[in-house]
């Protein structure tokens, strides 16, 4: 994966997925809640329980629908607000319109060069991205985050029942000057979530809510009467990515008549920007770090090197945007596989083009997902959902093609075993066991891992202590930089009906970032999928995997040396070393630099067949390194070995 965070996002193994639709839900209406960040330096006053807990939320939400104008909502149907948004260094429009009675919503955005959508009709939620394709959202925690928003645009809290939910009180709490009582409430078919209410004027002022892996907080102010209800001025949406927060100013409201439940259904949506003659095309592309790098044409200009990635966007590195004379704008956070966040911006693309496919007038991302020094060379840009979503997409791993048809002219018949999937925002997400464990997993080609297992997984399925043979070790590195894991030999993993034996899992150790997301339970990169010609048909939502006639020889295989190593000046750089490893063993450092392979000069560009020299030379076998530690030339001798 690369990146995966909007200015809110996700992420995952070399991960740089920027989920474009987290923007659209960030920057969204006044009851989208996207804004993520437990509030602290807060004084707790002990709650109450039992049935004292109950009718204390009972009397808070009665003095909040008083204050917010009681009597007054009666017959209200329809809320339809304005905003001005300013945040992420840009600023536009964001428009709601919700169904006062059963809570269901369009929240829309236009923050130019981007703009987007999502909303909710009682059954599907659904995405618009900037890229203007709409995308049902079924996977992760985007049913209960509907529910949760169609919840709360319904004040089903006020109900005599309070429209089903699970509510507590968790007490007082003091932040600042301002006193708030606090309820965790759980709507039927939701997630959690807090509500804060004012002690002073009984009105609702903040939410607090996980989405993704961020604990998002919205903030209430300004409070203002329409049509005898009141409604807030002011949201300020915190992501907890350590940026400024975003801005929601309320310059119209009005309560209209009631609509269909059909509004609020997925819009049509049209491909009339593509041009592919044939209805299908075909390009070679290299399998480097157990990435998919092919060729990209941008404005006519290129060729770039881009990787092809299922967990990512549509993505210029900032010096192919400045090679281009793209200026972006905004300045939004993303995250990945890594616990830290990195800068984004966005452009409009005149024209990407994928051999023989051609994509007019489309946003793009603009952010710094990886670096020579990862890689061994420079990545110049990404293609990811934007692009795949259009067609049916195949990874022909053998071959080392990847094919672009129409999904008109596509025939299954020969493409494999189909595994049914659903969107976790842009991800893939199928349904599968590992070791006999059913989870959720997410499809990332970005990812060079076979299997990530999330941390709240494995800590929840005591994974480490099921699976006690295994090694520390770096074995990623994306947006957020490096991701490190505890890394074992699994039994097996079947997705959907297909079963592979003997797989690698990382089990992640992060308590930031998308593997700390409980949303998932795991993610499935191109160290496993290479495995079988993969095709992707994003209408259908169907994976097909049709297993390669000859076995891999570096699959089921874990690095033999011991170590993580970068590219650096004239050198391989030792970044991670692995406790009681072969390369421990050897002498070797972090701090270290290679600058020989038995007794050849390494050049940066080597080191993907050098990573992989390390995965598959059998075990017993010994690599000559020379190696500088600071001014003094070593000569060491690695013996490798299975580490799992």
């Amino acid at each position: 994966m690369k990146p995966k965070t909007s200015p809110l996002g996700q992420a995952r193994r070399r991960h740089t997925s920027i989920n474009a639709l987290m923007l659209a839900c960030a920057v969204a209406s006044a009851t989208c809640t996207s804004a993520l960040q437990a509030a602290e330096n807060q004084t707790a006053q002990p709650a109450a329980s039992g049935a004292q807990q109950t009718a204390d939320a009972a009397k808070v939400l009665a003095a909040y629908r008083s204050a917010a104008g009681g009597a007054a909502w009666r017959g209200k149907a329809t809320l339809q607000a304005v905003y001005a948004y300013s945040g992420n260094d840009l600023s536009g429009t964001v428009t709601s319109v919700s169904d006062a009675r059963h809570g269901f919503f369009i929240d829309a955005f236009d923050t130019d060069p981007t703009s987007g959508a999502n909303g909710y009709d009682g059954q599907l939620p659904w995405m618009r991205d900037q890229s203007g394709a709409v995308t049902p959202e079924q996977g992760g925690d985007r049913i209960q985050l509907a529910v949760n928003e169609a919840y709360r645009n319904a004040n089903k809290w006020w109900l005599p029942d309070h429209g089903g939910a699970a509510i507590s009180s968790l007490g007082g709490k003091q932040d600042g000057e301002r006193n708030y009582t606090v309820l965790k409430i759980v709507p039927k078919g939701g997630k959690p979530f807090e509500a804060w209410f004012d002690q002073q004027s009984h009105l609702l002022a903040r939410i607090v809510e996980v989405q993704l892996f961020l604990t998002i907080t919205i903030s209430y102010a300004d409070y203002r009467a329409v049509d005898g209800v009141m409604l807030a001025g002011s949201i300020k949406t915190d992501s907890g990515t350590g940026g400024p927060p975003e801005l929601q100013t309320l310059t119209q409201a009005s309560f209209l008549p009631a609509r269909p439940a059909s509004t609020y259904s997925p819009p049509s949506w049209s491909r009339s920007n593509l041009s592919l003659p044939g209805d299908s095309t075909t390009i070679p592309f290299e399998l480097l770090n157990n990435h998919v790098y092919a060729k990209v044409f941008i404005n006519g200009k290129g060729p770039f090197r881009f990787i092809f990635d299922t967990g990512g966007h549509n993505i210029l590195t900032p010096a192919t945007a400045a090679a281009l004379d793209l200026q972006p704008k905004g300045d939004a956070q993303s995250g990945g596989a890594g616990e830290k966040t990195v800068s984004t911006g966005y452009v409009k693309v005149d024209k990407i083009q994928v051999g023989a496919m051609t994509m007019s007038d489309t946003p793009a991302f603009v952010l710094n997902f990886s670096s020579a020094k990862t890689e061994g060379f420079e990545e110049e840009g990404m293609i990811g959902f934007e692009v795949f979503r259009r067609f049916v997409t195949t990874f022909d791993y053998g071959a080392q093609t990847l094919t672009l048809t129409d999904p008109a002219s596509f025939s299954p018949a020969e493409a494999g075993r189909p595994v049914p999937f659903k969107f976790y925002d842009h991800s893939v997400q199928v349904m599968g066991t590992v070791d006999g464990v059913p989870g959720r997993f997410n499809i990332d080609t970005g990812s060079r891992s076979e299997i990530t297992l999330t941390k709240p997984f494995v800590d929840k399925n005591k994974w480490r202590e099921s699976h006690p043979h295994g090694a520390l070790a770096i074995d990623g590195w994306g947006v957020g930089g490096p991701s490190r894991s505890y890394v074992v030999r699994g039994k097996e993993l079947i997705l959907g009906d297909v079963r592979q034996e003997n797989v690698i899992n990382s089990l992640a150790l992060q308590d930031k970032g998308a593997f700390s997301d409980t949303n998932y339970e795991g993610n499935i990169g191109s160290g496993f999928m290479k495995r079988f010609v993969v095709t992707f048909d994003y209408s259908n939502q169907i994976m097909y995997l049709k297993p390669r006639a000859a076995p891999v020889a570096d699959s089921a295989v874990f690095d033999r040396s011991g170590m993580w190593i970068n590219a650096g000046d004239q050198a391989f750089d030792v970044v991670d070393v692995t406790p009681g490893g072969p390369a421990a063993a050897a002498g070797l450092q972090v701090g270290d630099r290679i600058v020989a392979v038995d007794g050849a000069a390494v050049a940066s560009a080597e080191l993907p067949t050098f990573r992989k020299r390390l995965r598959i030379e059998p075990a017993g076998s010994t690599v000559k390194v020379s190696v500088l530690s600071g001014t003094e030339k070593r000569e060491l001798q690695i013996t490798l070995r299975d580490q799992l």
